[in-house]
C-alpha cells in the first residue's frame, strides 16, 4: 500500500457526520466483512481466532475500533495506546503489509452491503481514504517492529519450538518450558520485558487450519537467562467466551514434553522495564485473578535480584529496587498459581515485597497468613491498607492488573475511586480488542 495522502477536511466531516451510523450498524457491518473475507479467502483462518468468530468478539472488537477511528479522526494521538496494542498483536500475529489492501476492499464492501443507498459516493471515498490513512499508520508502526526483531534478534516469522518440561502449577494451570529446535534459532534467546507475550501456533484437525493464541511468558527473563521461554496455560471451561478455549485445552490434554509448536516474536505494550533507572522507589502494585497472574508473576520475579552470575549483572546493569505489593485472588488454593513462588520471593525480599492472596473458598489444610490472607471472600481492596499495601498516596505509583474483563474494570474503578491516575493503571486482556472505558 503506497503512502497515503492526509484525509481532506471535507473527508473528516464525513467520517465525523457518519461515526453515528457506525455506532448502531457497527456489530453488523463487521460480521458481514468477516463472513465475506473469510469465505473468499479461507487462508485466513489461519490468522484469525475461530474462538473470537464464534463468539462475535472479532467483530464487536473491529466495530469499536472503527467507531474510535471515526470518533478521533481530527485527533488521532489520542488513539496512541489502541494503536500500540493492535500493533504488537499484529506483529505477533506476522499480519503482512499486503493484507491491509485485503481487509480494506472487503470492510468497504460491507459498509457499502449494509447500509446501501445511504453509503453515496461521497461516504464511500471518504471512508477508503480514511481506512488507507489509518492502515498506513499500522504498516509504518509494525515495519518498524519486524525491522527491530530482524536486525536485533535475527527472528524472522514463525519458528518451531519443543516442549523441553511440561508442570503442573495447580489443579487449572500448567506452564510449558519451551526451548528452539529451529537449526536458525540458537541460544541465547532473545531477550523480552516482563509482561510481554508470545504467539503459538499450532494445527487444529478439527478445524483443518492453524490457529494462533497469544500466551504470556510467565517467567522473568534473568530467570531464564536466555535458555527458554515458560507460558503458563489455565483451563479453559469457556465461561466467558461461552465455549471451551481450543487451544489452550488442546496444550493441556493432548501436547507433551518432545512435541513441537511454533512461536512468533515476543510483543507486547504491557511491560515493566526492571531496569528503567528513572523508577528507582516507585511502588508496584501488582493485581491478578486466576491465570492472569502469568504476566505478573514475569513482573514480580524480574523485580527482585536475580540469580545471576556477576558478569551478566554487570552486563545487564542492576535491577531497580522498587516496593511490590502481589495482590491475587483465587478460587481455591489448590487453583492458585505460583503459590510456592511467591511465597518464597517474600520471604527472601520482605523488605520490600509483600503478598496479599483472597481465596473465595476455603479448604481444611489453607492456613491464614500462609496460602491465604482473606478467606471466603472476593477480592476487596478495602481491606488492604491503603498506603502500605496500595500506595494510593504516592502519585508515581503503577498498578498492573490481569484477569477476567469485568474483574479489571471494576478495579480500575475503585482505584480511581482511592485518587489514582487512570493513566497509571495498566490492564491486559487475555482476548481480541481492548478493555473498554468505564467512563
Amino acid at each position: 500500500m503506497a503512502t497515503q495522502p492526509p484525509l481532506t477536511p471535507a473527508q473528516i466531516a464525513i467520517v465525523k457526520a457518519t461515526a453515528p451510523v457506525l455506532k448502531e450498524h457497527g456489530n453488523t457491518i463487521t460480521t458481514v466483512f468477516y463472513n465475506n473475507l473469510i469465505t473468499e479467502n479461507p487462508s485466513l483462518n489461519n490468522v484469525f481466532s475461530s474462538t473470537s468468530q464464534t463468539t462475535g468478539r472479532q467483530p464487536r472488537a473491529l466495530a469499536g475500533a472503527v467507531l474510535a477511528y471515526a470518533t478521533y479522526i481530527d485527533d488521532l494521538p489520542k488513539l496512541a495506546h489502541a494503536v500500540e496494542r493492535i500493533a504488537h498483536k499484529h506483529v505477533s500475529l506476522q499480519v503482512t503489509a499486503a493484507q491491509y489492501d485485503i481487509v480494506g476492499q472487503y470492510l468497504i464492501q460491507a459498509i457499502g452491503q449494509v447500509l446501501g443507498d445511504a453509503a453515496t459516493p461521497a461516504i464511500v471515498d471518504a471512508w477508503t481514504a480514511a481506512y488507507g490513512v489509518l492502515a498506513s499508520v499500522f504498516i509504518a508502526r509494525e515495519g518498524q517492529m519486524y525491522t527491530a526483531n530482524e536486525t536485533n534478534d535475527k527472528w524472522t516469522g514463525w519458528r518451531k519450538f519443543r516442549i523441553q518440561r511440561k508442570v503442573a502449577e495447580s489443579s487449572v494451570v500448567t506452564s510449558f518450558y519451551l526451548t528452539p529446535s529451529d537449526d536458525g534459532l540458537t541460544t541465547p534467546l532473545p531477550a523480552f520485558l516482563p509482561g510481554q507475550y508470545v504467539s503459538l501456533q499450532v494445527p487444529v484437525p478439527s478445524l483443518g487450519y492453524l490457529q494462533s493464541r497469544q500466551y504470556s511468558l510467565s517467567e522473568a527473563p534473568q530467570v531464564t537467562q536466555g535458555n527458554y521461554y515458560r507460558i503458563s496455560v489455565g483451563k479453559e471451561e469457556g465461561k466467558d467466551a461461552g465455549i471451551p478455549g481450543i487451544i489452550s485445552n488442546m496444550l493441556r490434554d493432548k501436547y507433551e514434553e518432545g512435541d513441537e509448536v511454533e512461536l512468533s516474536h515476543p510483543q507486547g505494550e504491557f511491560y515493566v522495564d526492571p531496569r528503567d533507572g528513572s523508577k528507582e522507589g516507585v511502588p508496584v502494585v501488582l493485581i491478578s485473578a486466576g491465570v492472569g497472574a502469568t504476566p505478573l508473576m514475569a513482573i514480580l520475579g524480574s523485580l527482585v535480584p536475580p540469580a545471576v552470575g556477576e558478569e551478566q549483572e554487570q552486563k545487564e546493569g542492576p535491577v531497580v529496587k522498587r516496593p511490590v505489593s502481589w495482590i491475587h485472588v483465587s478460587r481455591t488454593s489448590t487453583a492458585q498459581p505460583f503459590g510456592n513462588a511467591v511465597r518464597q520471593i517474600c520471604r527472601e525480599n520482605g523488605e520490600h515485597v509483600s503478598a496479599h492472596v483472597f481465596l473465595r473458598a476455603l479448604g481444611p489444610e489453607d492456613r491464614e497468613g500462609v496460602d491465604y490472607h482473606f478467606g471466603q471472600m472476593r477480592l476487596d481492596l478495602g481491606k488492604l491498607d491503603r498506603e502500605r499495601d496500595l500506595h494510593v498516596g504516592d502519585a508515581r505509583a503503577e498498578y498492573y492488573v490481569c484477569g477476567p474483563e469485568g474483574f479489571m474494570v471494576d478495579v480500575r474503578r475503585e482505584l480511581v475511586g482511592m485518587g489514582v491516575d487512570k493513566a497509571r493503571v495498566h490492564l491486559e486482556l487475555f482476548a481480541t480488542g481492548d478493555v473498554p472505558d468505564d467512563e
